[in-house]
């Protein structure tokens, strides 16, 4: 379907990116406050917002120099323009992620100082699916060529589903995930600060915030679905649909914090999104007949979220004055 099927992904190179990640996860975890429990301030968000969005770019820009020291410039600036491209898609598409992060965590009266561990397991257990489903559709799409045209029918159904649902939001109270947990697991009637589980008489019982964190991974899986398939349409090198997939996950939750307190202002985002979505559904379909080529499928969804993200504001604009 394109020309991209084969990775430049040497196992040295597999190696010493997951190795980076666990590094950074576990910094996160042990070293950078993850066990202290805190409210995430503007100030701190941003500022690990701007450290991922730089990691990416300064990975992307490494990747380039390595590739065209090795295969030429061609190849080095088709591959680093597929990354941006597919970074760029991923973080856009995880801002969705936010959305529903908000409404779980207001469901689920989560102070805000326990948020954070929350969302860094949810990071964690995301990372872990993404790479098994990641790996999973580099498989197919290796042996079944067809299935590309398969997620591109899924994502212009998604997109579309998507602009009509947007201003609907869902009942958490009748989540199927939700009822199973509830039915087979003991859950204790409070919280006991960022715990998961406790022993009473003996007994372990999940704390509510443990519901939370299985919501958040479902809610997670279920984004996945969407945003893996549309990065097979800009590449199907495995190791540019990770690298790009994981660098966007990594920064979800400093952008989660960073964007919390303004969600609201960006409500029309998600018409965006469901745009961004039936672009890229409709590309796949459209490529036997016509190729768009990745640097066109980076300025339309560029464009397409921009164009989102201002008239969000102009509106809320109007709407406060």
């Amino acid at each position: 379907m394109n020309n991209t099927a084969v990775s430049i992904g040497e196992p040295w190179m597999w190696a010493s990116f997951i190795g980076f990640v666990l590094v950074m996860l576990a910094l996160d975890l042990f070293v950078f406050g993850g066990r202290k429990a805190h409210k995430v301030s503007v100030k701190e968000a941003a500022t690990w917002s701007l450290v991922w969005v730089s990691m990416a770019l300064l990975f992307n820009a490494g990747l380039w120099w390595y590739l065209n020291g090795t295969f030429g410039q061609e190849i080095a600036d088709r591959k680093a323009l597929e990354f941006f491209t597919g970074y760029l898609i991923e973080k856009s598409l995880s801002i969705d992620n936010v959305f529903v992060f908000l409404l779980i965590f207001s469901a689920f009266h989560v102070s805000a100082e326990f948020q954070r561990r929350v969302l860094i397991y949810g990071v964690l257990g995301a990372i872990v699916l993404r790479a098994i489903m990641i790996l999973a559709g580099a498989w197919l799409v290796r042996e079944f060529s067809w299935v590309l045209y398969l997620f591109g029918f899924f994502l212009v159904f998604t997109g579309l589903r998507m602009l009509v649902m947007a201003e609907k939001e869902p009942d958490l109270t009748h989540n199927p995930v939700l009822k199973f947990a509830r039915k087979h697991l003991r859950i204790s009637d409070d919280y006991h600060g960022e715990k998961f589980s406790i022993m009473k008489d003996g007994v372990r019982y999940f704390t509510p915030l443990f519901l939370v964190l299985i919501l958040i991974e479902v809610s997670d899986l279920v984004f996945a679905v969407d945003s893996i398939p549309a990065i097979f349409a800009i590449t199907t090198d495995p190791f540019i649909v990770f690298t790009s997939n994981i660098f966007a996950i990594m920064g979800l939750r400093a952008l989660y914090f960073l964007l919390a307190d303004v969600a609201d202002r960006f409500h029309l985002l998600k018409y965006g999104l469901a745009m961004v979505l039936t672009f890229i559904g409709t590309k796949m379909l459209i490529a036997p007949w016509y190729h768009v080529p990745v640097a066109a499928s980076l300025a339309i969804v560029a464009v397409l979220i921009g164009a989102s993200v201002i008239a969000s504001l102009i509106a809320t604009r109007k709407e406060n004055h």
